[in-house]
């Protein structure tokens, strides 16, 4: 496959090189979307139920296609230069109203505007700038008309969907408004995610590999950051979380958690990804970085909702004056969260390296099964249980690869010095 047809520079538009990072006006908008993955709990916590999962994961995998759309954005042009932060900020409004209105994107509340009305309108604005933005940064690389078919078409048939959405009300009976509606949704996230199918036939390439990677990394950070602000914040059930030292021991332990998952996803994995995503070349770039990135980083965020959400009840239930054991679905979530947040560590390792992580494999299984018997312990020994396995892991990992972890931390030293070398000899000569 030839490479891609050079993006014209203009007044309007920077092309993106292939030592690009992440600007800081791309992490400022990253803050309004990840607050909106997070109010995704919101939606689930008032009543926990199969169905409130499932509209949280359909709600989480529809906000994440646009962050992931508006970061494919800035991989192509730099999102600080010319028109694109006014794209930016309307992206911005829209994501911050989608994310209020999160809690009633399926049913109305009394006295309110229209909630799946509010929501559907605020995703079909954001939408609709992140669209025309990359379509107009594409047409100014050049591409065809039939190049821009594949990209704009899922787009508008998943729009058509999110309008039937909003106005299922008007056409189907009330008792089965719930249903039909969360399965518009579905439909229109399958075709949105049909997008990333087509993107090898479109001749998109990964400008700037190191952009790509930090930015997702970033929003994993930024994620668990907010993780532990939602855990600081304590459930919406109380006006303040009592000054008890069950409430405090809960607080650090999943301070604790939070703080091995980071552990897990930054120490060695990302880093070695990164690298490997550099070393590739051609069509293999573009498939490497949709289901690395794309596809199976968005695991790993619904991990770390379900985590936060997790963390939240267990608060709740540490709070109250008698301590009982957690409610199955809290232990459920909780311990889903973790365990899906180590399976995607395992599918990125092996989609990356062909590699199987077994000790993350086998952790992630430990905490699946655990889940039975936690149900039966009290809040605070169910919490310990799991970070005891998630420690358990960090320190495996540590140890059991010393010399995988050394050659690669080694590597990324040399990196950084090689950069500060070449940016202190720029600043010499031109400053």
């Amino acid at each position: 496959m030839s490479a891609p047809p050079p993006l014209r520079r203009s007044r309007w538009l920077r092309p993106v090189m292939p030592g690009s990072r992440v600007t800081r006006l791309e992490l400022f908008f990253d803050l309004i979307f990840v607050f909106a993955f997070l109010n995704v709990a919101g939606l689930v916590s008032a009543e926990v139920t199969t169905q409130a999962v499932l509209s949280g994961v359909v709600v989480l995998a529809l906000l994440w296609w646009c962050w992931t759309t508006f970061a494919t954005l800035g991989n192509l042009v730099r999102a600080d230069y010319g028109l694109l932060p006014m794209f930016g900020l309307g992206v911005m409004a829209a994501a911050f109203v989608l994310a209020i209105a999160i809690p009633q994107a399926f049913l109305n509340q009394p006295d309110d505007l229209t909630g799946p009305v509010v929501f559907a309108v605020a995703y079909l604005v954001l939408r609709a700038l992140t669209l025309a933005a990359f379509l107009y940064a594409l047409s100014a690389a050049g591409r065809s008309r039939r190049q821009l078919m594949l990209i704009s078409l899922p787009a508008a048939l998943a729009a058509v969907l999110v309008g039937l959405a909003a106005s299922v009300s008007r056409w189907v009976p009330a008792e089965a408004v719930l249903d039909v509606r969360l399965g518009l949704w579905a439909a229109a996230l399958l075709v949105e995610y049909s997008v990333g199918l087509f993107l090898p036939y479109t001749r998109w390439a990964v400008a700037s590999a190191g952009h790509w990677a930090e930015r997702h990394s970033l929003i994993v950070i930024i994620a668990l950051g907010e993780a532990v602000i939602s855990l600081g914040l304590g459930p919406g059930r109380f006006d303040r979380l009592a000054l008890t030292t069950t409430v405090i021991t809960g607080s650090v332990l999943g301070v604790a958690l939070l703080a091995t998952l980071w552990w897990l996803h930054f120490d060695t994995l990302l880093p070695s990804v990164e690298q490997a995503m550099h070393g590739t070349r051609g069509p293999e770039r573009i498939t490497l970085a949709r289901d690395v990135f794309s596809y199976l980083h968005f695991v790993a965020i619904v991990g770390i909702v379900g985590t936060a959400l997790g963390l939240k009840l267990v608060l709740e239930a540490v709070a109250m004056p008698e301590a009982e054991p957690l409610p199955w679905p809290a232990v459920t979530i909780l311990y889903g969260g973790v365990a899906l947040y180590l399976l995607a560590g395992v599918a990125v390792a092996a989609r990356t390296f062909r590699r199987l992580r077994a000790t993350t494999l086998i952790a992630a299984v430990v905490v699946g099964l655990l889940a039975v018997p936690a149900a039966a312990l009290t809040p605070l020994v169910a919490l310990a249980v799991l970070v005891s396995v998630c420690g358990a892991l960090v320190v495996i990992q540590r140890f059991s690869a010393a010399d995988a972890r050394a050659r690669i931390k080694a590597s990324v030293h040399a990196e950084e010095r090689a950069v500060e070398v070449a940016a202190s000899e720029w600043r010499r000569q031109h400053l």
